[in-house]
């Protein structure tokens, strides 16, 4: 049986909220009352998790930024349309509209964003659909994906098989994991050099496996897969062939028991698609960083954006 919500009290001082915006409606913990003057930061879950994988990390820069942790649409308790024929409603220029959106809900015209996994991606397309507003960016445990999938070959496929079973096309992989979602959602998250659930603390797991049964989350996470096998690729083509590049600062995280420090150079591929200065390491690792290392992760990603703000201005 799903778990009932988590209590908002696990977010000390940080509020739930529901934005009602112009293609979405997202679910997010940041902080009560209006932007203060902190430095804004967004912090950007990936798959297959919601916004509550960055509490710990939350936990230890709330005093000194103002922190906006959404549930990207198709996750968590936020909105989960069906899949458009071309994917597009689910495609990271869509999602990464929703963060701008959600910005401008809270009158905040520039940001600092951090993205694991798919929220890195996200937050790729939001660096270089919207350059005058994301301030600094860090991005985690991924390469671009573009490169990802122009490398495909047996290691990486049978290391990230999921990205080829998801992006099927429906129902069948909708069907096939819905037959027994809690199972597949443990296998994933104790996957790709994690050494199994003991990382994720117990509040975060009943999050987790409640919104994976929600009604329409597999459908909308197999769709954002869709989309980056299919309409994301378009978008990032273009992207490189009008020689649209990141402007801002990158930070890139990885870690060293996990497929991307396996199977790829993270630092040099992020910097072919960056102007602004790209700086990175591999942390003691698998995929789930923030929650592996959550104060090493705030520590890397605080010194990242003061740095950045000591050298360019906020």
């Amino acid at each position: 049986m799903p778990h009932a919500p988590t209590p908002p009290i696990w977010f000390d001082a940080f509020e739930r909220r529901n934005f009602k915006l112009p293609q979405a409606t997202l679910h997010a913990h940041l902080p009560r009352g209006a932007p203060d003057g902190r430095p804004a930061l967004l912090l950007l879950h990936g798959f297959p998790q919601t916004h509550v994988m960055w509490q710990r990390v939350a936990a230890r820069m709330a005093q000194d930024f103002y922190l906006v942790m959404p549930d990207l649409r198709g996750y968590g308790d936020s909105s989960k349309p069906a899949g458009l024929s071309d994917h597009s409603n689910y495609s990271k220029r869509a999602l990464a509209q929703d963060i701008a959106d959600l910005m401008d809900a809270l009158g905040v015209a520039r940001f600092a964003v951090c993205g694991h996994d798919r929220g890195g991606r996200v937050a790729h397309r939001l660096a270089l659909d919207h350059p005058g507003r994301v301030s600094s960016l860090c991005v985690i445990d991924i390469a671009p994906t573009l490169d990802m999938y122009a490398a495909t070959d047996m290691a990486f496929a049978r290391a990230y098989y999921h990205w080829f079973h998801l992006i099927q096309p429906t129902p069948l992989p909708e069907t096939m994991i819905a037959g027994n979602p809690l199972p597949y959602l443990h296998h994933k998250l104790g996957g790709w050099g994690t050494g199994g659930l003991a990382q994720i603390e117990p509040q975060a797991l009943a999050e987790y496996e409640r919104c994976f049964v929600l009604p329409g989350t597999i459908h909308a996470i197999c769709e954002d897969y869709r989309a980056s096998a299919g309409i994301d690729l378009e978008h990032d083509r273009e992207s490189r062939a009008r020689g649209e590049k990141i402007v801002c600062d990158t930070l890139v995280l990885w870690g060293e028991r996990g497929v991307v420090h396996r199977l790829f150079r993270p630092v040099e591929l992020w910097q072919a698609q960056c102007s602004g200065q790209v700086s990175g390491h591999a942390m003691p690792a698998g995929h789930f960083i923030p929650e592996e290392l959550p104060e090493a992760t705030a520590d890397a990603l605080a010194g990242f954006l003061a740095a950045n703000a000591a050298r360019t201005g906020p």
